[in-house]
């Protein structure tokens, strides 16, 4: 196997060690073997693993799905240095699809961002201080990282929802996420991992990919996914399926899923006449050119991707782009080169350009009706 010769990044002793933080910090005990006894959760009397069972409508407040493939995944950051000497620090906990695909940001009225009040109202003083030591933001804005990630990722774990709870009081599932988090990052001391193979930071000196791969898969018992930035290594993902729920269920190391991408994307969509960007097309599916442009979850389908607005899903209807509530099957479009098509087409068709807070229509057919000829950019919102 061809071999790739990466260099760890350097020492971080340009910063103060952190007393007291080198070891892992033990929490009060709050461990999966106390939650399992937990009376506040639905009970699950036969979890099964999830991604080696197949969903076949399943309770998913006892069995993680779509997201159940998840990544456990850690940052060494160097430039600037951020976090202990000793120790990798935390990325996230992401619930990815079994075939490698990914939702995001799934349930906009659970974000939060005000995580240290929400761990402070319940009693998580521990959970929050183990937190500012080894779940770092390279910013220097640890709240704004912990937030992005529960917002993003945390709020698509379906056996966190709030009807997964008994008793459920109020944000209990983000303080949950968190938990579970750093419980299984504790498990998982990266840099000891690869100190025992010899595999320690330095400038001058570099190791293969393989041993690097080779280090971590042992350790972790399944392989693991790496990352590198100008020729360093710098993020390690180590993957699980979860038998039962993911507050008390059983993590059990798993290979790497196919190349990851997300199955839900927000969007914003441009429309060019003559090479020229003019406007976009806002909720409604109308062209507007004044104001602010509409975002839109783009979702991948087995032939394409469908958009839906805040109003609705999205299709052409009598042969107008509409969205809203009443249409029943979205249109399947795909994207090429940057642009929107739709049944082998990336032209659409307009009457007129719209003027001030005026908005036009967009067709599917041209013709002495509609002579504008229009393209639809794709961006990333």
């Amino acid at each position: 196997m061809q071999r790739f010769m990466h260099s760890l990044p350097g020492p971080q002793e340009i910063f103060k060690t952190v007393s007291g933080a080198l070891g892992l910090l033990s929490l009060q005990n709050y461990t999966s073997q106390q939650l399992l006894e937990d009376t506040n959760f639905l009970a699950c009397p036969l979890p099964q693993l999830s991604c080696e069972t197949q969903f076949n409508n399943q309770d998913t407040c006892c069995f993680n799905h779509p997201g159940g493939h998840l990544l456990l995944t850690q940052f060494w950051d160097a430039e600037p240095a951020v976090g202990p000497d000793d120790a990798w620090t935390i990325h996230g906990l992401w619930p990815d699809h079994c075939d490698g695909n990914y939702d995001q940001s799934c349930d906009q009225e659970r974000e939060c961002y005000s995580i240290s009040q929400i761990l402070a109202n319940a009693d998580r003083s521990d959970l929050l201080n183990y937190m500012s030591i080894y779940w770092k933001d390279n910013r220097g804005n640890d709240p704004d990282l912990w937030a992005h990630e529960w917002n993003k990722h945390g709020t698509c774990i379906s056996t966190l929802r709030t009807r997964c709870y008994v008793n459920y009081t109020s944000q209990q599932e983000v303080v949950d996420y968190f938990n579970k988090t750093v419980e299984i990052f504790q498990k998982l001391p990266s840099f000891e991992f690869l100190s025992r193979a010899g595999i320690v930071p330095s400038y001058e000196v570099t190791y293969s990919l393989d041993d690097i791969l080779s280090a971590l898969g042992a350790a972790h018992g399944a392989d693991v996914t790496v990352r590198c930035q100008n020729w360093s290594l710098n993020e390690i993902w180590y993957h699980f399926h979860v038998s039962g729920r993911l507050q008390n269920g059983r993590f059990v190391p798993a290979d790497p899923e196919p190349t990851r991408k997300p199955s839900v994307s927000r969007v914003h969509l441009s429309v060019f006449t003559l090479n020229q960007k003019r406007g976009c097309i806002i909720s409604r599916g109308t062209w507007f050119v004044s104001g602010t442009c509409a975002t839109f979850k783009a979702k991948l389908v087995s032939d394409g991707v469908t958009l839906e607005s805040r109003r609705g899903p999205c299709a052409f209807k009598n042969d107008i782009l509409t969205c809203g509530s009443r249409i029943r099957s979205p249109a399947i479009f795909k994207v090429v080169d940057g642009k929107l098509m739709f049944d082998g087409k990336t032209t659409f068709f307009a009457d007129k350009a719209p003027k001030g807070r005026g908005q036009s229509k967009v067709f599917l057919s041209g013709g002495d009706d509609h002579p504008i000829e229009l393209q639809i950019g794709w961006q990333n919102a």
